[in-house]
């Protein structure tokens, strides 16, 4: 077997194999051996076939069979005595396919990008720390009695934080509009549900009431054919219902698995996962940046191969996440290029830390992972067992803790600052900066 490479960019090659006619027709005479032993020809016992008929009828398809298992296998041999490390399926080009010369054909393809993850010192992070405080318990119980709000029907007049029960028409220069009129529509005055101006002009109606209002729709409105447009509505309000408050007391922590220890035992439970919550944001904000600066640190060329092939995974998730009738090639490829590239690149540098710091995961770390996920659960102990009975769930979480080491390998180069703030604050999501 012949073989030479031809750098042709940074990461692709092209390569060029030529394969001896004797190992071609060594392999056709052993494909024709072979279809001998259960060729079934008219006249013939199985097996007894002479071999002038056999080639006859089965050479011409045993040597293109051939010709297509040599190009495969002879690929991988050449790729390996290459040291080449390909990033996708290569574009195979026959040069001579000719019967009694040597095969010769050129195969393009992408390879991973050699190189050292390095910069460790120039990434600068901001490590937080907060502390749950009574406050923030406080907060939080508020919080959720706001979510369990009940309402009940009052004799008043409707004001802010109130659910209506309201019919409408909308029109436009006297002409009802698609999606504009409604009957019995649940609507809390303050929510902002309605275009500007629909909510306020309800605010001290009574129910029973009739009105007429006439809010704008905004500049920017999606329904073009509506926005900036003048609208009279027809409102007639059928009741009214305040917010209620449910008490903090046995029947409200029933809701939240909270059977026994009262008052003091549901905020102690509440305090437990905000503990979790806090700690699992500060652990992914350092992430976020010890990842941001390995980027920045070790910019790389990626074969194109393997951004195409995040694309169509980000595509699948795209429909399986919003469903619809939509196929993933549909949406196009331009959408998901960035964030693919960034994964793509990310796995890369991340996998070379792993290498050339000889990372493994820690067996400890993993089961500490799995407790505290398990923690969240009535019964953790079936929990944690489900896990270890999971391989593919036991790879998911070792491939987390591999991660949570490379970051902690970052961690003791970088230039680090911790920063004490509130818990609110702590777990306060990053803003992702909008596009201008």
């Amino acid at each position: 077997m012949q073989v030479s490479v031809e750098n042709t960019s940074a990461l692709e090659r092209r390569m060029t194999v030529g394969v001896s006619v004797e190992r071609i027709d060594a392999e056709v005479n052993k494909r024709l051996q072979q279809t001998a032993r259960s060729a079934k020809v008219a006249g013939f016992r199985p097996g007894k076939v002479p071999m002038s008929v056999i080639r006859q009828r089965y050479e011409d398809s045993a040597r293109q069979e051939v010709l297509g298992d040599l190009i495969q296998s002879t690929f991988y041999e050449a790729v390996v005595e290459q040291k080449l490390n390909p990033a996708g399926a290569p574009a195979v080009e026959p040069k001579s396919f000719e019967k009694g010369k040597d095969l010769e054909y050129v195969a393009t393809f992408e390879v991973f990008p050699v190189f050292t993850v390095a910069g460790f010192e120039s990434i600068a992070i901001e490590r937080l720390h907060a502390q749950v405080a009574d406050a923030d318990v406080d907060n939080m119980l508020e919080i959720l009695r706001k979510q369990n709000t009940r309402f009940e029907t009052v004799e008043r007049a409707a004001e802010n934080g109130d659910q209506l029960n309201i019919d409408f028409v909308g029109k436009i220069d006297g002409e009802a509009f698609a999606g504009g009129s409604a009957k019995g529509t649940q609507l809390v005055l303050g929510s902002g549900r309605m275009i500007p101006g629909f909510e306020e002009a309800l605010v001290g109606a009574k129910a029973g009431e009739e009105l007429v209002i006439n809010p704008v729709f905004p500049a920017d409105y999606q329904n073009l054919d509506l926005a900036g447009k003048t609208a009279e509505f027809s409102v007639t309000l059928n009741s009214i219902a305040a917010p209620q408050l449910p008490e903090l007391n046995e029947e409200f922590f029933a809701l939240f698995g909270a059977k026994e220890g009262g008052l003091e035992g549901f905020r102690a439970e509440v305090r437990k996962n905000m503990e979790r919550e806090l700690r699992q944001a500060v652990k992914s904000k350092v992430k976020n940046q010890v990842m941001d600066g390995l980027l920045a640190a070790n910019p790389i060329e990626v074969p194109k191969a393997l951004i195409s092939n995040e694309v169509n995974r980000l595509r699948v998730q795209a429909v399986q996440q919003f469903g619809g009738n939509l196929k993933p090639d549909q949406l196009p490829a331009e959408l998901f290029e960035e964030q693919a590239k960034r994964r793509v690149v990310l796995g890369l540098v991340v996998a070379e830390v792993v290498k050339q710091c000889e990372l493994k995961p820690d067996d400890s770390r993993v089961r500490e992972m799995i407790q505290e996920m398990a923690s969240a659960y009535q019964e953790p102990e079936q929990v944690v067992a489900w896990y270890y009975k999971n391989d593919q769930q036991m790879n998911e979480v070792r491939s987390v803790v591999l991660e949570e080491q490379v970051v902690d390998t970052v961690l003791q180069k970088a230039n680090v600052t911790d920063k004490s703030v509130s818990y609110e604050e702590a777990v306060k999501p990053v803003e992702t900066p909008q596009a201008d």
